[in-house]
């Protein structure tokens, strides 16, 4: 496809639109294409003709909370167009809705028939990317019918019931078959000399298991006003320094981009809950880590998100144990999603828990939620799922038996489970992977943080001295054994991993940050590895690279391999002002910085490793979430590492 996409996100609900505004129903590549709620695709075309034809573009959708563009019939120099189309789009919450304003350019009455074709092939996401699989869906059928102002569109498998409707004001004067499922609104549109007739368009998507009373909104317009007043109540009585006008900027552009990403979940109690979202396109949903380091960045700033985040992943902890889910008791949440293949299970995430790190870090924003806010209430009401959590930890995840947490690769799903979760992200410099259960070295800091924050809850909220002691004790020995198996003398700095024989994986990846960050190295060892990550091969002027360039491992288009990640590079910040690397710590701040500057001050999920020497201006990674919300909450944690200068 030529088109742009232009991605409009509304709490669960997105739409990639191109240039046109149109929708294609297009089924491969790194974007999605058409309108999705809840995992699936409820709008697959969208397509606008004027008199049979498609108009060409006079002015391209732009980046925004709503797609506005402007069309006019084809035609050449000498043959000024008959109309223009002013075209305006917005997502609300389970819904889509357009206007479109035609003006005639004519002295004359003109007749002008406007179609829109729509149709809603409900496909899953997961069977939309480019890995290869397909689905079997016994039984599913699709129906159309047509409504008195529109169509509705059907689709059933089972118990599975989904559907979305379309009307629009004025309705249309016909809906036609096309031949191919689509249905085509039709209107005859009489204009004045110089005339305007406007139409708009509405679309409600219900998906499976939908119980709420949902309203589409009566105009984009609409849409941009409930988005502005979200944005003010995320940006509302935060006042950023003024030393530093653009990281206030990103700061703010990121509060504006997390209040479009809350998506609803459920606490322990049934109650409701808005939670960030990891990000969009692909990942609309709770992810744990995600969600929790999110919560972490913005925790000075807007602790509700914390505390929301707590209890929904509280209510989806693991009590059983169940292999295709990687599910052990304690073990809070790695991903939710609420599509047809997870519910009929030809997916394993519909509850997936591949992920070592997302219960040590949900101890560790439990902690350190309630030391910033003094919040005890929520700190005794989860006591038994930090207990669990820690139990987790002790047992199945094998801090116990092996010492350090470890995990397997999964076949059905995430054959890496820490936060560099793509197949090859964990490997020496060579690139070779390694054979066994793999000891990430990030999750061992995160689970370091996690005892000694648990340990301070117990001793003073829960008033458990004893078990305080052992989680102390426990956080003491992994310190001490974690610097004698990691720390590689010849390189002065810690392996990536240990694979199944214990053996050092030996890449040096930006990981090491994240040790700094957890407070896990001594302070010796935490300089060297601070001023280490400011050398050229690993920053890259806008940020540290996964990977240091140089190593046979090293690619700056690879997802872990050597990009740069903003929440990576914010952990590092934080970890830098940790060990009083201050210098180095608003180095990696201006980088950051100055990459949001020059794209419109939002730092998306991952940027190419290419330096800023050669390349001066940030190369973005092709498959990046255009939003996502550690990105977003990432300025933040800058500004809480370096402040406001």
């Amino acid at each position: 496809m030529t088109d742009r996409h232009h991605l409009l996100v509304h709490g669960g609900t997105f739409a990639a639109v191109g240039d046109r505004g149109d929708i294609s129903g297009y089924r491969g590549g790194s974007a999605p294409d058409g309108m999705f709620v809840r995992d699936a695709r409820h709008l697959s075309r969208w397509q606008l003709t004027v008199d049979g034809a498609v108009p060409d573009t006079l002015t391209p959708v732009a980046d925004g909370d709503t797609a506005r563009c402007v069309l006019v019939p084809r035609g050449g120099r000498n043959e000024p167009p008959a109309y223009t189309l002013f075209r305006e789009q917005a997502v609300g919450d389970a819904s889509f809705v357009e206007s479109l304003r035609i003006t005639s350019n004519r002295p004359a009455p003109t007749t002008v028939r406007l179609a829109v074709t729509a149709d809603a092939d409900f496909t899953d996401q997961f069977e939309l990317r480019s890995d290869h699989r397909t689905y079997t869906k016994a039984g599913a059928v699709r129906s159309r019918q047509v409504l008195g102002h529109g169509v509705e569109f059907t689709y059933r498998r089972g118990e599975w019931r989904s559907c979305t409707t379309v009307t629009a004001e004025p309705q249309p004067d016909a809906v036609e078959e096309t031949g191919t499922g689509a249905r085509r609104l039709v209107w005859t549109l009489e204009l004045a000399p110089h005339g305007t007739a406007e139409l708009v368009l509405r679309v409600m998507a219900r998906p499976h298991g939908e119980q709420r009373a949902l309203r589409v909104p009566r105009s984009p317009a609409a849409v941009r006003e409930q988005l502005l007043a979200r944005e003010g109540e995320f940006v509302e009585g935060l006042a950023f320094p003024t030393g530093w006008p653009e990281l206030a900027a990103a700061c703010s552009r990121g509060l504006a981009d997390l209040a479009a990403l809350q998506v609803p979940a459920k606490g322990p109690d049934g109650e409701e809950l808005r939670v960030p979202a990891a990000g969009a396109p692909w990942f609309l949903t709770l992810l744990g880590r995600d969600a929790l380091l999110t919560s972490l960045f913005a925790l000075p700033y807007r602790p509700r998100l914390a505390a929301a985040t707590l209890p929904a992943l509280a209510a989806t902890q693991a009590t059983d144990t169940g292999a295709s889910e990687v599910a052990q008791p304690g073990k809070i949440v790695h991903e939710v999603r609420h599509g047809e293949l997870a519910h009929f299970g030809q997916v394993p995430y519909g509850r997936y828990y591949g992920s070592v790190d997302a219960t040590p870090l949900f101890l560790v924003l439990l902690g350190a939620y309630v030391e910033q806010t003094g919040d005890t209430v929520l700190a005794r009401r989860l006591e038994p799922h930090a207990r669990a959590a820690v139990g987790w930890m002790l047992d199945h995840g094998g801090l116990t038996s092996r010492g350090y947490l470890v995990y397997r690769a999964d076949q059905g799903g995430l054959a890496n489970q820490n936060w560099k979760d793509s197949p090859g992200a964990i490997c020496s410099a060579e690139g070779t992977r390694p054979h066994g259960p793999v000891t990430a070295a990030g999750a061992q800091g995160y689970a370091y943080d996690a005892l000694r924050r648990t340990a301070w809850l117990a001793r003073t909220v829960w008033q458990d001295g004893t078990y305080a002691d052992l989680l102390e004790q426990a956080a003491g020995d992994l310190r001490d054994r974690f610097q004698r198996d990691f720390w590689m003398e010849e390189r002065s700095f810690p392996a990536l991993a240990l694979d199944g024989r214990g053996d050092q994986v030996d890449a040096l990846a930006s990981d090491a940050g994240h040790l700094l960050w957890s407070g896990l190295l001594d302070k010796e060892y935490g300089e060297q590895v601070g001023r280490r990550l400011l050398e050229p091969d690993f920053f890259s002027g806008w940020g540290v690279r996964t990977l240091a360039a140089g190593q046979p491992a090293f690619h700056p288009l690879s997802y872990h391999r050597g990009s740069v990640w903003p929440h990576d590079n914010a952990l590092i910040a934080l970890g830098l002002a940790r060990y009083g690397l201050h210098d180095e710590a608003r180095a990696v701040a201006r980088g950051l910085v100055d990459a949001a500057t020059a794209t419109g001050n939002r730092l998306p999920e991952v940027l190419a490793g290419y330096g800023r020497d050669t390349h001066p201006e940030p190369v973005p990674y092709p498959h990046a979430c255009v939003r996502e919300s550690r990105s977003a909450s990432a300025p933040l944690a800058l500004l809480t590492a370096v402040g406001g200068v």
